[in-house]
Order: C-alpha cells, then sequence, then structure tokens
C-alpha cells in the first residue's frame, strides 16, 4: 500500500467522498496543505518527499490535523478580499469624482468589509485558535481510529516537537511552540478528567505530549 493509499483509509467515513489525498506538485511545497479544488470538494497535498522522514504516528496525527481543520471549516481559501478591497477603493474614489453619495456609501462599505475580512484571515491570534481547535479535533479522531489518549496526545506533541526541531524561521517556530503549550495544557486536563472518571492517576500527564 502506497503512502497516500495509507492516509486515504486515515479519512473518517464522512468525508471520505469529497476530501482527497494527492501528492503536492508545487515547487518547495509546504509538507501538508489544504486546497478548495471544486464546490464542496477538499484536497489534502502533501509533500512526499519530506512527510516520509516523519515517524509514522506523526504523519498520522498531522494528517488527521488537516481533516480537523476540514471539519471545523477552518480551511484557508483563496482570498476575494483584495480584489472587493481594490473595487471598493476604486469605486469610492470614482463617486467622489462624481459626487454620487449612495455609491460613495455602497464603495466605502465594500472596502470596510473586504478589510476587516482581511484583518481577520491575516490575525496570528485567530490562526493559532484555528489550529489548536484543530489540534483537539485530531486527538478525537487518532482515538476513533484506535489510539488510546495518552498515546494520541504523544503522537500528536511529538509532530510538534518535530516540526519545532525542523523548522528555522522564527515565527514559523514559535507557532508550533505555542501550539505545543497549548496541547501540554489540555493533555493535564485530559489527565484530571480520565482520574476523576476511573478514580485512579491515569496517565495522559503533560511527559506524554513530549514523547519523555
Amino acid at each position: 500500500m502506497s503512502e497516500l493509499q495509507r492516509l486515504k483509509s486515515l479519512l473518517p467515513p464522512e468525508n471520505e467522498s469529497w476530501v482527497f489525498v494527492e501528492a503536492a506538485a508545487a515547487i518547495d511545497p509546504p509538507l501538508i496543505a489544504l486546497e478548495e479544488i471544486g464546490r464542496d470538494e477538499v484536497e489534502i497535498q502533501i509533500d512526499l518527499d519530506e512527510w516520509d522522514n516523519f515517524a509514522i504516528d506523526h504523519r498520522n496525527l498531522l494528517f488527521w490535523h488537516e481533516i480537523g481543520k476540514i471539519q471545523n471549516d477552518t480551511i484557508p481559501r483563496d482570498g476575494w478580499e483584495m480584489a472587493a478591497l481594490a473595487i471598493g477603493l476604486g469605486g469610492a474614489i470614482g463617486e467622489l469624482w462624481v459626487q454620487d453619495g449612495l455609491l460613495l456609501l455602497l464603495a466605502l462599505g465594500l472596502s470596510s468589509f473586504a478589510g476587516y475580512r482581511l484583518y481577520i484571515k491575516n490575525n496570528s491570534e485567530k490562526k493559532l485558535q484555528d489550529a489548536i481547535f484543530a489540534d483537539e479535533r485530531a486527538i478525537d479522531l487518532a482515538c476513533r481510529f484506535g489510539y488510546s489518549i495518552p498515546n494520541a496526545y504523544k503522537s500528536l506533541g511529538g509532530a510538534l516537537k518535530e516540526l519545532i526541531e525542523k523548522t528555522r524561521k522564527k515565527k514559523k517556530r514559535s507557532f508550533f511552540e505555542d501550539r505545543l503549550d497549548a496541547l501540554r495544557k489540555s493533555a493535564e486536563k485530559a489527565r484530571s478528567e480520565m482520574s476523576q472518571q476511573e478514580g485512579s492517576e491515569t496517565s495522559v500527564s503533560s511527559e506524554n505530549v513530549y514523547g519523555q
């Protein structure tokens, strides 16, 4: 079984008919990325050369993280905002020239909305929160596919640690570090909840997240 076929077997049933897994064709692609390829269809693109350097459990959790983004509807989309912003600003300038107040307000409204959308899209805090929510969904998916809770946390934590070690850009590395810190807190919460439910100290410790 090829790696792409193996990953397809990890798709949840609810995503099998409209989520596709393919090798990345771009030059110097990201390790794993999402792209909408049609109406209600999404493609997960993998840089197989780099992907094969990761441990299989790490690959699984990184893959489910992307599925988590799909299920949470936080897929990066091609931006229409810049075009709308340009149209709105151009319209505003034009209406100032012809002095049509209503059209000027409409053009300014379009510009404001597009500008707000651009701000939200590029807001680093929102990106981090979306990634953390996708990590939580990845843990749930791992458990659906047979992982224990401790092993799911350990595998995702190990994957994030590996990404940190491989990432040179400080901002991107900090992003992975923030995700890892959030995952550690989530693991501690899970351990506490399991201890309360089972009446014992079930091992879902923060150390598991770091693969130690």
